[in-house]
């Protein structure tokens, strides 16, 4: 009886079961950190100390999706991108792209991925197509597929009226453009984006822009970092800011400046003389914001609220109050830029930190 009811398993039972099992495992993110660990010793460096560059960063990014990481100076973004591009190798820990170790097997995750720096890696006595050519063949195509790629690229980019001119005549926006077509020319799982507007002038960042969020419309994965704050809220799913090689916050910009980041209401008053002294509409308005206040012009102030329109309407009541005349008054939205001030503004940099992180740059660009 007990063998009988142990073999008898209905079969499509058993495959649901079995079905349902793997759905439920999770999905293998494009990017994986878990406790990568880089420190620099004096002689890489030429200083008198080691120091930490990236200390026990964990890190998962969806596939399909933008995750930017912020910090200031030496906080350990680029060291972060060059492990990520295998360039670096960790001291401790891994660096997993779609689930292959990129110390154990970088071939392969060279084949994965792209990389596009703030200085554009391209020849400028080729033509724009001859540089995507090259590029494309060096990937292993043929030429015969290597020039229908770079024809290909040079369309999704819209540098088809320049295909043919010598590189050297491009503007910073195209060749931005054009060195960001050479990164996805292998059609790369993950694209590494280093400061990709550096320089740039407002046409050819949104440029770039329309061209990564394509990117991440069509699939591909983008790890980003930038010097840009309103870029990163712009693009970013999630955000990683950075500070001392550690994590210092992380998640979505909204999420990020719901927590951190502050509304501010500036006030237009009528006058301020004998009646209405400068110091008394600080005082005023110091008592309803939630930092300190600021005289921008003779008859202008601002001062940090809490997010919403209950601190503004409480702010202009205690100044009518007063018998201050408020001719207008306005409320700017929490920022990624409050949040990074905020995160940052506490802690004094370490400008040996900031040399290294220099010294790191340079040498991964030559």
């Amino acid at each position: 009886m007990g063998r009988h009811s142990a073999s008898t398993v209905d079969p499509d039972i058993d495959a649901t079961a079995r079905g349902a099992s793997h759905r439920a495992s999770p999905p293998v993110p494009a990017l994986e950190l878990r406790g990568v660990t880089k420190t620099f010793q004096p002689g890489v460096l030429g200083r008198g100390r080691a120091h930490v560059a990236v200390d026990h960063l964990d890190l998962s990014v969806p596939a399909g999706s933008i995750h930017a990481i912020l910090g200031p100076n030496g906080a350990g973004k680029t060291t972060t991108v060059a492990m990520v591009a295998t360039l670096l190798q960790p001291d401790s820990g891994q660096v997993l792209i779609d689930g292959v170790d990129a110390t154990a097997d970088p071939g392969t995750v060279r084949e994965r991925i792209g990389v596009s720096g703030q200085y554009a890696a391209v020849d400028g006595t080729l033509s724009g197509f001859e540089n995507l050519r090259l590029v494309a063949q060096l990937y292993g195509m043929s030429r015969r597929e290597a020039s229908a790629r770079a024809r290909s690229m040079i369309e999704e980019l819209d540098l088809v009226a320049a295909a043919d001119r010598p590189m050297r005549t491009y503007s910073g926006g195209m060749r931005r453009r054009l060195d960001l077509a050479g990164a996805i020319i292998n059609r790369p799982r993950l694209v590494i984006l280093d400061e990709p507007t550096t320089g740039l002038d407002p046409r050819g960042r949104r440029q770039i822009w329309n061209a990564v969020q394509d990117l991440r419309n069509a699939g591909t994965t983008i790890l980003l970092t930038t010097q840009y704050l309103e870029e990163a809220d712009e693009l970013a799913d999630d955000v990683t800011v950075l500070y001392d090689g550690a994590v210092h916050a992380r998640g979505t910009p909204d999420a990020l400046k719901r927590e951190f980041g502050n509304a501010s209401l500036t006030v237009r008053v009528a006058r301020v003389g004998a009646q209405c002294r400068a110091v008394d509409v600080m005082m005023a308005l110091a008592d309803v914001g939630s930092g300190q206040p600021e005289q921008i012009d003779d008859l202008q102030f601002q001062v940090p609220i809490d997010a919403g329109t209950r601190s503004a309407v409480s702010a202009v009541k205690s100044l009518q109050t007063i018998g201050v005349e408020v001719i207008d008054a306005s409320v700017t939205a929490p920022t990624l830029e409050s949040v990074f001030l905020t995160l940052t503004e506490s802690a004094s940099p370490d400008p040996d930190r900031a040399a290294d992180s220099a010294r790191e740059g340079a040498a991964l660009v030559h």
